[in-house]
């Protein structure tokens, strides 16, 4: 364990001295919203009911700016090797690794979505499943864009086809977590779409760990 409290610490460190990096994410998140809402008409009633749609797809892109240098830096700089060559299991150095990830980017956009929510005129029952299956959602986001990096680590221009393997990949959290906040505002029960998150989530820690471990083996092949 104390081999995978230094990943995680590393990450931390890492993060603090490349704040502008990281800082991305959260930054670019406020901004989309924001011009959303400055580029509608004032108090349109409207803009509340496309509220959860602009929020979820401005999560999702936030999280793509970072994740080409989520293996990468490591591969550049030999940390990678090294880590496969040490005595932590690289499956759970990939799953902090992804963990650390969704701690620095998925977990700000949480925080952020209530206040933004509210700007564009949501419901406070609405706010709330919004918060919920954006906690449910951005992991998995992390964990496929995560799977997707390992993917692509060793591949000179990786970068540019993250988006494209991420988006078909994570389309259906996008569809389930948009859906929960829609049925609120519809009057109807949100726990379906919520259930599926949870279960997309579960899948997807159990199983993109070792996912990852193996494409980033496969990169030193």
């Amino acid at each position: 364990m104390s081999g995978v409290w230094a990943v995680f610490a590393r990450e931390m460190r890492l993060a603090g001295r490349s704040k502008t990096e990281w800082m991305m994410p959260p930054f670019f998140f406020v901004i989309v919203i924001t011009l959303f809402g400055l580029g509608a008409e004032a108090n349109d009633p409207r803009l509340a009911d496309f509220a959860p749609a602009m929020l979820w797809v401005a999560a999702l892109l936030s999280t793509l700016l970072t994740l080409e240098r989520l293996f990468r830096g490591d591969l550049e700089d030999g940390t990678l090797e090294q880590v496969c060559l040490s005595r932590t299991p690289l499956v759970l150095a990939t799953a902090v690794k992804l963990l650390a990830h969704w701690v620095l980017s998925g977990l700000p956009l949480v925080a952020l979505s209530a206040p933004l929510a509210l700007g564009l005129g949501m419901r406070s029952d609405a706010i709330g499943v919004l918060v919920l299956s954006l906690a449910l959602g951005s992991p998995c986001i992390s964990l496929v864009g995560g799977f997707v990096a390992a993917l692509t680590v060793g591949l000179p221009r990786g970068g540019l086809l993250l988006p494209v393997l991420v988006l078909p990949l994570i389309t259906p959290v996008v569809v389930f977590g948009a859906g929960a906040v829609r049925s609120v505002q519809d009057g109807l029960d949100p726990q379906a779409p919520l259930y599926f998150l949870s279960a997309i989530l579960a899948l997807c820690v159990t199983l993109v760990p070792w996912a990852a471990t193996a494409a980033i083996r496969n990169a030193f092949d």
